[in-house]
């Protein structure tokens, strides 16, 4: 006799599987952590409905395949996706899918050997540490390389198909990188993209939504901006854009240790005695010293 014939429930609250689940937290940290990005925020939260109600079909003894749950998120660097890859293990976790709470970032170098025998304990390795959690490997499109006969990458990539496949309700893989050469990539490997049901692709922030990440970056290290110091990098955000190398929030995260570093050069020329004030505040000079307002 089937589940559904046995189960003499008809009914489940959805709010309150919701609250037990506790992934409302999670999804309230991705809202503050992360400016913008409302596409992506609003992507994860139909996966997290998709799940919920996989999960109360289940105590209705609704039969069901479980659901595909391997991802790939695309989009340039400092985008957040390894952010999000994070709050998505938690969500896993706390429903159920996966065992741990738990991601481990890789790259070609982690899974590709140098030589004939190399790669599968290699490949093998990073995924006995993912087990039970989330694979997330970063520009993912190197393990491909189709110019070079003696590269041992689709050695790798068959391991991970195999695994994928095997213990996909064990292990989530989520691969990342450029859009364009993971879409590649894809039409390069059919058996890899045909595993990869989720697509989330993250765009570029505007110049204010960059400010916004720097103004809570700098109060997260207990620095501030002086009036002068925020409108200077308001107009940096703006200059750095159009460079070559702008790596997002990546790029945003460096200009500001430049400019505690210069802070902090300042004030020990300086020299004396600092209150707390000095000490937290970061001042116009800080930023315009910068190569980019002289470039």
């Amino acid at each position: 006799m089937t589940a559904l014939a046995t189960d003499t429930r008809t009914s489940v609250d959805l709010d309150a599987l919701y609250a037990a689940s506790n992934i409302g937290e999670i999804l309230e940290q991705l809202d503050r952590e992360l400016v913008g990005l409302v596409p992506v925020k609003a992507r994860i939260r139909e996966i997290a409905a998709l799940l919920l109600i996989d999960q109360a079909r289940r105590q209705l003894g609704l039969a069901t395949d479980p659901p595909s749950l391997h991802m790939s998120f695309t989009g340039n660097p400092g985008t957040g996706k390894t952010t999000v890859a994070r709050r998505m293990a938690g969500i896993l976790h706390r429903l159920g899918y996966i065992r741990r709470d738990h991601v481990v970032s890789v790259t070609r170098d982690d899974l590709v050997g140098q030589y004939i025998g190399h790669t599968a304990p290699k490949t093998k390795e990073a995924l006995k540490k993912a087990m039970g959690g989330v694979l997330f490997i970063d520009e993912a499109y190197y393990l491909y390389r189709p110019e070079n006969e003696r590269d041992y990458g689709q050695e790798a990539i068959e391991i991970l198909l195999q695994v994928m496949e095997d213990h996909r309700d064990d292990l989530v893989v989520i691969l990342a990188g450029y859009k364009d050469r993971l879409d590649t990539f894809f039409s390069s490997n059919p058996g890899m993209g045909s595993r990869i049901a989720h697509h989330v692709d993250f765009p570029d922030f505007r110049s204010d939504e960059l400010f916004d990440i720097a103004e809570s970056m700098t109060g997260s290290m207990h620095y501030r901006l002086s009036g002068g110091a925020a409108a200077a990098l308001r107009e940096y955000i703006e200059r750095r854009m159009e460079q070559p190398r702008f790596a997002n929030a990546r790029s945003i995260r460096n200009a500001l240790d430049r400019a505690r570093l210069r802070q902090a050069n300042r004030l020990f020329a300086r020299g004396g005695v600092l209150d707390a004030d000095m000490l937290q505040t970061i001042e116009e000079a800080d930023i315009r010293a910068s190569r980019v307002f002289t470039q």
